[in-house]
């Protein structure tokens, strides 16, 4: 299994996904444009067996109806999608393996606050978890919006399924934002050694020749929404003496205007 990272240079800075297989076929993670997808395919020669969208916004499925008319590809999302995403055909259910190579799985995760129609996907490589396909939950140094969802929803999510995963666990994030998301840890945390280090690189990077990557360990140390007993977030905030989901709710709205 091999994955492929495309920066799609979209206005919305989307990163768009191609699983390729030992079998010849492939996996589309949330096409913002069928020609990207099929210049992969026919790089690879590869054939388009299914498209999986983490969850309805237009930035992650407009790809799909081009798709699924030239290669009469499966639509594999969440049950809340029914009626937004074009071509759905298969409902993806929480906990749901699906084989990909031999050995290798996607782990399917109900991942509700972004959207109430948000999946991620766990990357499993004889049982251990490799990576995470993230979507518009976690970005890298980051999390996603809540204006068609809900934030202390998203704490949960985030909480319970995303702090918990090893710190060798790599992030694969539905858009490219780590510049600006750790201008903001550093708004937060200017002593941030590791969010200086890091934004030095992401100044230097070019997205559209290789993306950076991060994992679940580089989160906890830049990711502000990773970091909620930071004692410099907290009195950034007013929130010194509050849960770590008033943190995290307190952060999300601070960051929707910032």
């Amino acid at each position: 299994m091999k994955i492929h990272q495309v920066f799609t240079a979209s206005e919305l800075r989307n990163f768009t996904y191609l699983v390729e297989l030992s079998d010849g076929s492939a996996i589309a993670i949330d096409p913002w444009d069928e020609r990207v997808i099929n210049k992969l395919l026919d790089d690879n020669q590869l054939n388009l067996k299914a498209i999986i969208n983490t969850h309805e916004h237009w930035d992650h499925i407009q790809g799909n109806p081009a798709l699924v008319a030239q290669h009469g590809c499966e639509v594999w999302a969440h049950a809340n999608g029914q009626g937004k995403i074009p071509g759905l055909s298969r409902i993806l259910e929480a906990g749901e393996k699906i084989p990909l190579d031999s050995g290798v799985e996607l782990q399917v995760l109900d991942t509700p606050g972004h959207t109430f129609a948000h999946l991620c996907f766990l990357v499993l490589d004889k049982s251990e978890v490799k990576a995470v396909f993230t979507g518009d939950t976690l970005f890298n140094a980051g999390v996603g919006h809540c204006r068609s969802g809900d934030a202390e929803v998203l704490y949960q999510t985030v909480s319970k399924q995303f702090h918990s995963l090893a710190d060798n666990v790599i992030v694969y994030p539905g858009h490219e934002y780590l510049e600006n998301n750790l201008r903001f840890t550093l708004s937060l945390e200017p002593d941030n050694h590791n969010a200086q280090i890091w934004l030095a690189r992401a100044m230097e990077s070019d997205p559209t020749v290789t993306p950076i990557t991060t994992s679940i360990g580089d989160e906890r140390l830049f990711n502000s929404f990773f970091r909620l007993d930071s004692p410099q977030i907290r009195e950034r905030l007013d929130c010194q003496s509050v849960s770590e989901e008033q943190v995290f709710v307190a952060l999300r709205s601070l960051r929707d205007n910032w």
